[in-house]
């Protein structure tokens, strides 16, 4: 699925940025705007659709969608790597989704996320294998939601910066979103409010991870 995806990126790329990526983003026509988001949707869909078939409880689910998901993320990369020679580094712009606004970042930003997911994965696979019940707590639960939040905030801001300033609002109308891109420039990346949103998901991480490792300790005494 990462190869796909980069897959299809390179073919946007040829018709619309024959020069190169970069911002900011060539005119879409609206049809084909709104097939990039719909095939966003999809790829979702897909991912989960591996976890629930691969996966019998809910937290192997979860797991089983974040790895996938995280791969699919990383490889997505390094085949555009490979084939493009793109990103020139780490901290090359990039853009992420375009659901419900476009996300933005560098290219560091969503493997940070995506090493973070496999992290989160690995050990709820570890800890099933052991036979001790991965379900979180509603504490845990509450400190990844909220952590998910604040990081893509963090991917929203500039633009919602930018609409704030130099639009009349914000629109997720496909039409009105891409005619808004066609003069957007990422100025400054939110990398307090990221960084805020890493640790409160790598909090609940660990919550999760010392909670299970004390109950394992437990079962073996």
């Amino acid at each position: 699925m990462g190869y796909m995806e980069s897959a299809v990126v390179i073919y946007l790329r040829e018709i619309y940025y024959p020069d190169g990526f970069h911002f900011p983003l060539a005119p879409l026509d609206a049809s084909i705007g709104l097939v990039e988001v719909f095939r966003e949707a999809a790829t979702i869909i897909m991912l989960w659709g591996i976890a629930t078939l691969s996966a019998k409880t809910t937290s192997l689910k979860f797991a089983t969608f974040m790895f996938c998901f995280a791969i699919w993320d990383l490889f997505y990369y390094i085949f555009l790597w490979i084939f493009l020679s793109w990103p020139q580094s780490l901290l090359t712009w990039d853009i992420l989704f375009l659901i419900p606004v476009p996300w933005v970042g560098p290219v560091l930003t969503p493997c940070i996320i995506s090493l973070t997911m496999i992290l989160f994965a690995l050990s709820i696979f570890r800890f099933q294998k052991m036979g001790l019940n991965t379900r979180l707590k509603t504490k845990e639960w509450a400190l990844l939601i909220i952590g998910s939040l604040v990081t893509i905030l963090s991917f929203i801001w500039d633009y919602l910066m930018y609409i704030n300033q130099n639009k009349s609002g914000i629109t997720t109308e496909t039409t009105s979103m891409l005619s808004d891109m066609k003069d957007y420039i990422p100025s400054e990346f939110n990398w307090p409010v990221f960084i805020i949103g890493e640790s409160i998901l790598l909090l609940g991480i660990i919550l999760f991870i010392k909670r299970l490792q004390k109950q394992s300790s437990l079962n073996t005494h």
